[in-house]
């Protein structure tokens, strides 16, 4: 299998820490690694912190070695909002450290990516693998074709943070994407599953729709290693039913002035005062003032009744602790074990 090839370390099944921005830096995306997963940091628009988030990474790498990696190359990615990121100063970055892996997600246009692949992977000799983000098949195999990426990242409409407004969840992108890359040759690129997936049994589906890999961002939110304010941590842990309690939207990035990103792509976040008093999605002026005296409340201005964003997929209801990274990945791959010993005893018996 590819990503098995590429990322000698990782462990059957194979997760991966989505690249959260602002959340998943160097101690998260290391802590994944480690586990025998593959953690991205979320380098996201900020461009003056990547340098030091991969000298971080660097350090934390070198006081305790994971066997199986290149010496020369950091075994975990950076993700990439391409359409608020300095192309030099991300090339920089990369050639100066060799991740294992660059995400991209977010272009103004496909076309920007073909740029964006051929730099890094001159910069870095092919050492870092390219991987892109898509929530259609039709931009899945416009990408592939474009740019011969290592693996396309299926994002299904019930994940959390960006993706497009409108899509398909997981169930019936993946294995359409994986169709359409057969059928125009490409069937060489992984094809990694996102969106929803928080545990064992949802990782299990996804194998089962030939996925080689699966990225989980929600369920890491309620990590020790993620950089996540108390409020927003347990806002994760307080919502259930996430269908319902959370809404893919434009509210909450024009409240937080992150307005840049393209028009078809919106944010799911957990339902809250701010998204209710945003009537038909428009924002008051009313709204905005009262979101910035939320953000002098500190983790008050979570919850429920607060007003401050929380980003989350509709897998949140299933999440009910906060635990090391590690541990999360270790029950992970109990629970798929299990999975697949209760299947085939159900086979054995038809």
């Amino acid at each position: 299998m590819g990503l098995h090839n590429d990322y000698p370390w990782v462990k059957a099944p194979v997760i991966i820490g989505a690249p959260m921005r602002l959340i998943s830096l160097a101690p998260l995306a290391v802590a994944i690694s480690r586990a025998g997963g593959l953690g991205f940091i979320g380098a996201g628009t900020e461009v003056h912190d990547l340098q030091a988030y991969l000298q971080e990474t660097s350090r934390l790498i070198r006081e305790t070695p994971i066997a199986g990696c290149k010496a020369n190359v950091l075994p975990i990615g950076v993700g990439f909002i391409t359409w608020g990121f300095d192309l030099d100063i991300a090339v920089k970055s990369i050639q100066d450290h060799r991740p294992a892996a660059v995400w991209f997600f977010a272009p103004n246009n496909n076309t920007d990516l073909v740029q964006w692949t051929e730099r890094i992977r001159i910069a870095t000799q092919g050492d870092t693998k390219i991987w892109v983000q898509v929530g259609s098949v039709q931009d899945a195999v416009e990408i592939a074709q474009l740019c011969r990426p290592d693996v396309i990242v299926a994002q299904g409409s019930d994940a959390g943070g960006h993706g497009l407004e409108r899509g398909a969840g997981i169930i019936s992108l993946l294995p359409e994407i994986a169709d359409a890359l057969k059928h125009q040759g490409l069937e060489g690129i992984s094809v990694a599953a996102a969106g929803g997936i928080v545990e064992g049994r949802g990782v299990t589906a996804c194998l089962a729709l030939g996925a080689e890999g699966v990225v989980m961002g929600t369920r890491f939110l309620a990590s020790n290693e993620a950089r996540i304010a108390r409020g927003y941590q347990m806002d994760v842990l307080r919502a259930n039913d996430g269908g319902i309690s959370t809404v893919r939207s434009k509210v909450y990035d024009t409240l937080r002035g992150t307005t840049g990103w393209p028009e078809r792509i919106g944010g799911r976040g957990i339902i809250n005062q701010s998204f209710l008093d945003a009537k038909g999605g428009k924002v008051t002026k009313d709204n905005m003032e009262a979101y910035a005296e939320a953000l002098k409340k500190g983790d008050a201005g979570w919850g429920e009744n607060g007003r401050l964003t929380t980003y989350a997929g509709t897998g949140v209801g299933l999440i009910d602790q906060v635990q090391p990274a590690a541990e999360i990945i270790e029950e992970i791959r109990n629970q798929v074990r299990d999975n697949e010993i209760r299947a085939s005893n159900r086979q054995s018996k038809i």
